[in-house]
């Protein structure tokens, strides 16, 4: 028997710590991950679906750092996040969370989708408090309301099409099939009558800048400097640099500008798009052609066919 060649011994530790950085540990696969081959249908999307294709493939590590960035400029989702989240001391477990629900929901059953998100809205009863608006107004939150969880999904969506577009493989019926299949997830939260088009997404997302419900500031800064610089394994800073860059460079100028992250001249001459082509490349050696969560729902299609 031969032993681990120079490559594995290089290989083997970045896939522990980025699986560890995405799934919160890297010793064995999450028992909610394992519990999707047991469903008893076949949940709201098929394996050709847009969510699929987006949910499933690498640009989502570029996606969820946009999301993050666009959600903070919302005053409202920024208090929540900072007064009631852990992310400060456990950021790693708040992003293991979100892919959780992403991953239940679009491979999940249609019953492990819906008390998936019941779960967390449930926990989001807790979420309340008060806030500064854009028009420096005080104003009171939950995490529930109508118009923050309308904003969450809107930036979620948007980052999420944006970053498969860039990185992407062509998404099954473009980018309107995937939103109006994501509008489902939307409504399991409580968003009524989300976008169906990628023409209504954008004209949402305008309205609500336009309107001046968003806004920037020390407190949008503070995130900003953590998304940054996320307290990541010494051996992921480099790619995550590139991450970070690249979601930042698909952000409108004027999101931009509010997140203090205006486009420098060093950015115009880097060769940021083909970096991070290389840099999802490499996450997709290392995690493997299919999600674990993927996997799941595969094997529950196999069994639902059988019987």
């Amino acid at each position: 028997m031969t032993g681990p060649t120079a490559v594995d011994r290089v290989l083997t530790p970045l896939r522990t710590r980025l699986i560890e950085t995405l799934a919160g540990r890297s010793d064995e696969v999450p028992a909610w991950v394992l519990r999707l081959e047991d469903g008893e249908d076949a949940g709201f999307f098929a394996p050709s679906s847009a969510a699929w294709a987006v949910h499933g493939g690498m640009p989502t590590l570029v996606a969820g750092v946009r999301a993050l960035l666009l959600q903070a400029l919302h005053p409202g989702a920024l208090a929540g996040v900072r007064d009631h989240s852990r992310f400060r001391e456990d950021p790693l477990g708040r992003l293991a969370g979100t892919i959780q629900w992403i991953h239940t929901v679009t491979f999940g059953s249609r019953g492990q989708a819906v008390a998936g998100s019941e779960m967390v809205r449930s926990l989001h009863r807790r979420v309340v408090g008060t806030y500064v608006d854009g028009h420096g107004v005080e104003r009171p939150y939950s995490a529930n309301d109508p118009d923050l969880a309308r904003w969450v999904h809107l930036a979620f969506t948007d980052a999420f099409l944006t970053a498969h577009e860039q990185w992407g493989d062509p998404i099954p019926g473009g980018a309107d099939g995937y939103i109006g299949e994501w509008a489902i997830a939307a409504e399991l939260m409580g968003v009524e009558n989300p976008p169906r088009t990628a023409a209504e997404l954008r004209s949402e997302i305008d309205a609500i800048t336009d309107a001046g419900e968003l806004r920037g500031g020390p407190e949008v800064e503070e995130i900003v400097r953590f998304i940054r610089r996320a307290p990541l394994r010494r051996m992921l800073r480099p790619s995550y640099r590139i991450v970070f860059h690249a979601a930042v460079s698909t952000l409108e100028p004027r999101h931009r500008e509010l997140l203090g992250l205006p486009q420098t001249r060093a950015e115009r001459l880097l060769p940021l798009h083909a970096a991070t082509g290389l840099v999802l490349r490499g996450s997709r050696v290392l995690l493997g052609p299919q999600t674990q969560a993927e996997l799941a729902a595969r094997r529950r299609l196999a069994r639902l066919a059988a019987t």
